[in-house]
């Protein structure tokens, strides 16, 4: 019985330490990967709602100039919403023209979203 105790051993405590740190540096390089993709979808996530107001804004565009809808100025962010062409708040600052394009834009971290029509 004593021969059974005594062979069993654990770990040494360099073994240990040597684990730690592998997982210590594993952990590290997925924390820095999530990192970037994380600030990869938000700039992403802020190029979509321009698009999404610039496609707003043209739908109601489309409305006034139809005669379907008299009521709603589409440069104005708060009357596309309250409207119901918009439906969400964007994290840009941004201006709409008369024919119901984004002339201006200002994202977080000074992004500028391709695809989104700049200038007149």
């Amino acid at each position: 019985m004593r021969k059974l105790i005594r062979s069993q051993r654990g770990f040494t405590l360099i073994e240990l330490l040597v684990v730690i740190g592998i997982l210590a540096a594993l952990a590290g390089v997925v924390t820095l990967g999530v990192t970037r993709f994380i600030g990869r979808g938000q700039t992403e996530a802020n190029c979509t709602d321009l698009h999404n107001v610039q496609t707003a804004a043209a739908a109601c565009r489309v409305e006034v100039v139809s005669g379907r809808d008299t009521g709603t100025d589409c440069t104005s962010p708060t009357a596309l919403r309250t409207g119901g062409y918009l439906l969400t708040n964007a994290k840009c600052t941004y201006t709409i023209d008369s024919e119901g394009r984004v002339t201006s834009q200002s994202c977080p971290g000074g992004q500028e979203c391709a695809g989104v029509a700049t200038g007149p």
